[in-house]
């Protein structure tokens, strides 16, 4: 079955709130389950992101530049018999698919 990178990202929206303790804790709960239901495609949960720096093959140019934690949230790696299943599992990561945050799905082509 093939790999796909799913890479969580910014989206702009005027409805992106941080959400309540408790609203936390539903998700937490819906994440074991939606984990449980996608055990066997789950590949590598990834995470979330921490610091980078461009590599280029000179310099870099003087920024600002967007730092890539505000555009890319987090990965995961799912396994699938095609790009609309990857994006089934995708499309149910509670919290992953919300206001403010979407998910990029891209086939992982060993060849």
């Amino acid at each position: 079955m093939p790999n796909y990178l799913c890479v969580q990202r910014s989206v702009p929206s005027d409805e992106a709130r941080k959400p309540s303790p408790d609203e936390m804790q539903d998700l937490y709960s819906r994440f074991t389950a939606w984990q449980a239901k996608f055990e066997g495609q789950l590949v590598d949960l990834g995470g979330k992101l921490g610091e980078g720096r461009l590599v280029t093959s000179s310099a870099a140019p003087d920024g600002p530049f967007v730092e890539v934690k505000e555009l890319v949230g987090g990965y995961m790696i799912v396994s699938a018999e095609s790009l609309d299943g990857a994006i089934e599992v995708a499309r149910e990561c509670p919290g992953l698919v919300s206001p403010g945050s979407g998910v990029e799905v891209i086939e992982i082509r060993t060849s």
